[in-house]
């Protein structure tokens, strides 16, 4: 058994930053610890068998709590019968990870960060885009700035870093905001100047309304998604000659302007045609696909570019609807994201 505390471990818990030994100080896993683990430790205790040493993960909860033997890496709650703890910190070079050798080293504040999550019971994460989100409580702050819920958020950070809202916009100033981010465009001088006029107790209500409704605020919508799904009316490459995908872009800002349900946006974008009795909407939907570059260079071979294709499908589908970055998968298991090249090339097979 190792010793109750190491030295070493002592001394970095006696070394912590103040705010970071007070309990219950805020960290985030995937911001705070993963990157550290990524960087330092991964290379040789990750998901890469080939490279993997001390047949130890540190990428997996359940395998870096794992009996090593008569100790673990990590044993929750609990620094000085952890060995990674010992290890990060130790002036041993013989023990010391990652090793000297290796050109790696750890910060001490870094140390002190990963003591700190090992403490308070080394909590592992999902992918962000994997875990649903949760409304958070709202702050109970009342003053003269809080008339939404969002209001109280954004007024809690403010006070938390001393500072204090803004004088409240003009008249003038509020409708250009709202139209620039509703609809892409500015209100015109006959709307800023009934809005200015407007006494009703709604009058700002009635204005988002109004911008809502607007075919511009669909257009302005659709944007995002137009960059996303890589839109162009050109096929890319050396000729960049024209094609006709249009007619998925409008497609898209009818989606918007009708408020269709993401579920049913997201079925027909990935798999209109294959609903039985297909509308020609929703075949036209399934454009998201096509809208990737097409070569009809003299000599192309088919085989090759069919594969580039369907690579850029996989890789564009996960980035809008997964959140997330498959592109590593295509040769090896991602270190990162939680994705293996065999998930990567069922998806390519789908």
């Amino acid at each position: 058994m190792l010793p109750q505390l190491r030295p070493a471990v002592a001394m970095v818990m006696l070394t912590l930053p103040l705010a970071a030994q007070q309990e219950g100080t805020p960290f985030d896993f995937g911001r705070d610890i993963r990157p550290i683990l990524s960087d330092n430790c991964f290379a040789c205790h990750g998901n890469d068998a080939e490279t993997r040493e001390a047949d130890l993960r540190l990428d997996l909860r359940e395998e870096a709590l794992r009996d090593l033997g008569g100790y673990a890496a990590i044993v929750p709650g609990d620094v000085g019968q952890s060995e990674m703890a010992y290890r990060i910190a130790t002036d041993d070079h013989a023990d010391l990870m990652p090793p000297p050798e290796s050109g790696k080293s750890l910060e001490a504040e870094e140390i002190a960060l990963l003591q700190k999550w090992i403490a308070a019971g080394a909590p592992y994460e999902e992918h962000w885009s994997l875990v649903a989100p949760v409304r958070p409580p709202i702050p109970l702050l009342v003053n003269d700035f809080t008339r939404q819920p969002i209001d109280a958020f954004v007024h809690t950070r403010l006070a938390a870093e001393g500072m204090s809202p803004s004088p409240e916009a003009d008249r003038r100033t509020l409708i250009r905001r709202l139209s620039f981010d509703l609809t892409g465009l500015p209100p015109s001088p006959e709307e800023v100047a009934a809005f200015i006029v407007d006494e009703s107790p709604d009058a700002y209500e009635h204005l988002v309304d109004r911008l809502l409704a607007s075919p511009r605020y669909a257009e302005r919508m659709a944007m995002e998604w137009l960059d996303a799904a890589r839109y162009a009316d050109t096929n890319g490459y050396h000729i960049d000659n024209e094609r006709t995908m249009w007619p998925w872009r409008d497609w898209l800002i009818d989606s918007f302007a009708r408020n269709q349900p993401f579920d049913q946006f997201t079925i027909e974008s990935l798999a209109g045609d294959l609903l039985p009795e297909p509308t020609r909407d929703q075949l036209v939907a399934t454009g998201f696909h096509r809208n990737h570059m097409i070569n009809f260079e003299g000599g192309a071979i088919a085989e090759e570019y069919l594969n580039e294709y369907v690579v850029d499908r996989v890789n564009t589908t996960a980035k809008v609807w997964l959140g997330l970055t498959m592109d590593c998968a295509q040769c090896h298991d991602h270190k990162y994201d939680p994705v293996s090249q065999e998930e990567y090339y069922r998806m390519y097979a789908f």
